[in-house]
């Protein structure tokens, strides 16, 4: 083809635009793949290296922590004392680290709830926020170990091995309560508060992490499912973890991912999905969401591959601390690079 040098020239926007429809038009799945589930990077595959004395320590500690939070049983504004006890113990552990945590609070039903954060200031970048989140409520009549003792768990670790690090971008480590119905995606939910305040003093957030039911493996073939049609994208043993964001969020999440298959040796999955697909939204990263932060979770999937969750026997002795522990590690270098960039 001879291009007229009169006319202009197409831009890389237009190539785009016709390599997306000619996907689209040969083949939706691959255009699917293309859009939603190609991910930088490769997963770890093969056999998982013994542990270290380090990561051995911090599943001993990740395992001492979950027992710590479900030894309180049901968090829920039914039970207020077991919300306070709870908050009250993760404002000392904080603080035992160097930190002062602040609390947000506010009440629902006369019940005073709180939000609980601690950061580390930035630097060249110390009006941008890298916020790393999960809640420490749990579901009616439920100890939560898995959901969501071990995002928990994870992220008091996290904050313990990177106290006292400066990174470009500021970073702040919130405990978020009223995660869990009847509040989930409502006005009270903890992350709504936090996120919507936020937004109202001008916070800029340039990503948000979720941490959400992260402790549950199995290498049993089909042990892991999924809402239709990922089956036909996705491995069918629960032995990974998955980062997932809407679409709008890609960007982030394929930083992460990235970030994450760059220094953890461990299965990784991640999508960029439409928020109305089952699974997607539920957690505190659809409250940021809702105000335009870029926001994914981490997560082992939950009901689709946890068969205790919101149940009962949802308990410590249910978890893979080791493979817990080597996440925790990963993520630390996710959150390095991202307050980094």
């Amino acid at each position: 083809m001879t291009l007229d040098p009169l006319r202009p020239r197409p831009t890389w926007r237009f190539w785009a635009a016709c390599l997306a429809a000619l996907l689209l038009a040969l083949s939706p799945p691959t255009f699917f793949w293309w859009r939603s589930i190609r991910m930088p990077g490769s997963s770890f595959a093969g056999a998982l290296s013994p542990l270290t004395h380090a990561q051995t320590q911090l599943a001993r500690e990740l395992e001492r922590d979950v027992q710590r939070i479900a030894a309180e049983g049901e968090r829920s504004v039914r039970r207020p004392e077991a919300l306070a006890r709870t908050v009250a113990w993760l404002e000392s552990e904080l603080s035992g680290m160097g930190y002062g945590p602040v609390r947000q609070t506010f009440a629902v039903d006369g019940v005073p709830c709180h939000n609980l954060e601690a950061q580390l200031q930035g630097g060249a970048l110390a009006d941008e926020l890298i916020v790393v989140g999960a809640h420490y409520d749990s579901a009616d009549g439920t100890a939560g170990a898995n959901d969501n003792g071990s995002g928990v768990a994870a992220l008091l670790a996290l904050a313990r091995r990177m106290h006292g690090r400066t990174f470009a971008r500021g970073v702040r480590f919130v405990w978020f309560t009223n995660e869990e119905p009847p509040h989930f995606q409502t006005a009270d939910m903890g992350s709504m508060r936090y996120a919507y305040r936020a937004r109202k003093h001008g916070a800029r957030i340039a990503g948000m992490l979720s941490l959400e039911t992260m402790g549950y493996y199995s290498d049993r073939p089909q042990s892991q499912k999924y809402p239709l049609p990922l089956s036909l994208f996705y491995p069918d043993r629960g032995n990974f973890i998955a980062f997932v964001a809407n679409t709008d969020s890609r960007a982030l999440l394929h930083s992460a991912i990235a970030a994450f298959r760059a220094h953890a040796r461990f299965p990784s999955e991640g999508a960029a999905l439409s928020p109305s697909t089952p699974g997607v939204g539920w957690s505190d990263h659809w409250a940021f969401w809702q105000q335009n932060y870029p926001a994914l979770m981490v997560t082992d999937t939950a009901p689709f591959r946890d068969p205790h969750y919101h149940r009962a026997s949802d308990q410590p002795d249910r978890l893979d601390y080791a493979r817990l522990g080597r996440v925790v590690q990963g993520l630390e270098s996710v959150i390095a690079a991202l307050a980094s960039e």
